[in-house]
């Protein structure tokens, strides 16, 4: 072997063994550098590298498993929440988010339907099947990505949330988010967007553009809700517009449509 692959193959060991350091601490990924970054595993000509991906799945490391683990309380805190005197009268239980903390990607609803609040996890019944496919399409598999709602109770047929009720639940919510740490939010609904980002604008005045949640990228769109069959399905175009902007934000690949 030359030196020159010796020198290649130390520097790999190096490199390998500083990202073993890094998980050990508890680091679970870092930003993408504006030029990207290579390693070769290989003698390869200049040049002919492959670049690392910048993209990850969750981890499981010390740090991911105590944040885990305190996700986990907090949805015990939040199941025993009687701030909200209607919909405690009103929910089977409390549906407090789906998926791990250390991802790329949330999704942050308004609130619970029917459905989720018979099963205990959000985004289950008709709009949740389309959100499914919504996530698949943007080359992910639900587990990689977190989702959860503004509040963690049913309003009584399905309203939209009162003020207090969303102002009853914040705290949960950014204790939630704050223990999920993901790279970028995506904010489904005028709902949702107007109280994660404590904005009274219009959800056509709020797309098409990022915005900012403690440091955390946000993209708004529609709800899943809004576009099914019976409402207004033609929106879709508009929302994989959005996913596209959102996935070229990201530095993920955009899958071809259908």
């Amino acid at each position: 072997m030359s030196q020159e692959s010796l020198d290649r193959e130390a520097l790999r060991r190096q490199a390998q063994a500083h990202v073993q350091s890094l998980r050990l601490a508890g680091v679970e990924w870092l930003p993408a550098a504006e030029t990207p970054v290579f390693l070769t595993e290989e003698s390869q000509e200049p040049g002919d590298h492959a670049p690392l991906a910048t993209h990850h799945s969750p981890l499981t490391t010390p740090a991911a498993e105590d944040r885990r683990r305190a996700l986990k309380l907090l949805a015990q805190e939040v199941s025993a929440c009687c701030k909200c005197a209607e919909l405690v009268s009103n929910r089977t239980q409390t549906v407090f988010g789906d998926g791990g903390p250390g991802v790329d990607l949330c999704f942050v609803g308004e609130a619970p339907g029917a459905d989720e609040d018979a099963q205990g996890l959000p985004f289950v019944g008709a709009a949740g099947q389309l959100l499914n496919r919504i996530i698949a399409a943007c080359g992910f598999q639900r587990h990689e990505v977190y989702i959860c709602n503004i509040i963690k109770c049913r309003p009584p047929g399905n309203r939209t949330p009162l003020p207090n009720e969303a102002a009853n639940c914040r705290s949960f919510l950014d204790r939630q988010l704050e223990l999920v740490q993901p790279r970028f939010i995506c904010a489904l609904g005028g709902c949702a967007a107007q109280n994660l980002l404590s904005s009274n604008l219009a959800l056509g005045k709020l797309r098409g553009k990022f915005h900012d949640y403690k440091g955390i990228p946000v993209l708004c769109t529609y709800h899943p809700a809004y576009l099914l069959p019976h409402r207004n399905p033609d929106k879709k175009k508009d929302v994989w517009e959005d996913m596209k902007m959102l996935l070229a934000r990201m530095g993920r690949p955009i899958p071809q449509k259908g």
